[in-house]
């Protein structure tokens, strides 16, 4: 019984969070070019597996897992796959879904959104604008005056701590 619970808790937290396509190969089916380009080899050589599942195919890490879900230091987030800065810690809350979530992207452009109709679903993937990794997905019940979340994967981001002058 508890494992039954178990995996049907972790189906609705995957489905209301953040439920990324897992069987996409690659992540640029639409052929957008990025100023960041690799080849699939060399994003398998710079990745761990897990990074490369979440980054490159889309995947999603499990919730409550993910470095930076419940990380609260001051400094910026960037991408894992190229460095690109993406988030600052001022725009980051605790949504309790068990992703790290953020209110707004770090500048504008640095973002880019995708309409995402995977699992019978309507939903606004969010990728990085220099190398087009997939960080997760946004929504529109964020608790800021933006009222934006930003639901991101750990394994698609890095931090910087912010350094004292």
């Amino acid at each position: 019984m508890k494992k039954v619970l178990y995996i049907l808790t972790t189906t609705l937290f995957l489905t209301a969070c953040q439920g990324q396509e897992t069987n996409s190969t690659m992540g640029n089916a639409d052929n957008t070019s990025f100023p960041v380009e690799k080849t699939e080899q060399e994003w398998k050589a710079q990745l761990s597996a897990e990074e490369y599942f979440v980054i490159r195919q889309k995947g999603t890490e499990r919730p409550y897992t993910g470095e930076y879900n419940m990380h609260f230091d001051e400094g910026t987030y960037t991408c894992r796959g190229c460095d690109t800065p993406l988030f600052t810690s001022d725009s980051k809350f605790d949504s309790h879904c068990g992703w790290p979530s953020f209110d707004q992207g770090i500048a504008k452009g640095a973002i880019l959104e995708k309409l995402d109709k995977t699992h019978g679903m309507m939903r606004t993937e969010i990728v990085c604008a220099s190398c087009g990794g997939h960080l997760g997905h946004v929504f529109n019940d964020g608790p800021t005056a933006t009222g934006l979340r930003y639901c991101v994967n750990s394994l698609s981001i890095d931090f910087k701590e912010e350094k004292e002058e």
